[in-house]
């Protein structure tokens, strides 16, 4: 045994059932109450307030409302992950399957085009977990602008069901988790925002359903 396992077993006996009960008193919330209907109003609510670029569109619309977004964004090249969808890849704009490309060739695209895991109403957030049409990690700290397609049955109310989901994922498939409320931003201490700081300056959410 090494002395950090030694350490945090003692750690865990000290403990003992008063680390639950501690998890327990707080009456924390694992399970949300709203329909599907307000659950994606307040997602998209809060999303928004973050000053993102939010879009509710159709299914079958995905292409068309990429490309409106591009448009509105001056993006004419969009690297995306190796396996997005085709039906969402919308004509006339160039897009670049990422095959490991450098962060210097990664800044020199307009921006990237990615699904996600999943995202949570009650705080506003995307959840990217490198799985299917999301790609690596690199392809959404890099690029200015971050368009990312959203389907409403991806949206769950609240954080803890968000782990409940995570777990598995993280837990046998070692991937990666990767947080985005809204356009990369931070402030000084005198409160100047300045974004695009440590990530996208633009983020464009399609709500799809």
């Amino acid at each position: 045994m090494s002395s950090r396992e030694l350490v945090l077993g003692r750690i865990r006996e000290a403990l003992g059932d008063r680390r639950a009960a501690a998890v327990a008193a707080h009456g924390y919330r694992a399970a949300g109450t709203l329909d599907p209907a307000a659950r994606v109003s307040l997602f998209a609510e809060r999303v928004d307030d973050y000053r993102a670029d939010v879009r509710r569109v159709a299914t079958g619309a995905i292409a068309e409302a990429v490309a409106a977004a591009c448009t509105a964004n001056d993006a004419a090249r969009l690297v995306v992950p190796a396996d997005l969808p085709s039906a969402w890849r919308p004509a006339g704009i160039e897009l670049v399957e990422d095959a490991g490309a450098t962060p210097r060739e990664l800044d020199g695209v307009d921006g990237v085009l990615t699904a996600c895991t999943l995202a949570i109403a009650e705080t506003g957030t995307i959840v990217l977990t490198a799985g299917p049409g999301e790609g690596r990690r690199a392809l959404t700290l890099v690029p200015d602008l971050h368009i990312c397609v959203v389907a409403e049955t991806q949206i769950v109310e609240l954080v803890p069901e968000a782990f409940a989901r995570l777990a598995p994922l993280v837990r046998d498939g070692g991937r990666p988790v990767t947080f985005i409320s809204g356009p990369s931003a931070t402030s000084d201490i005198e409160l100047s925002r300045v974004e695009g700081v440590h990530g996208p300056r633009r983020l464009v959410v399609l709500i799809a359903g």
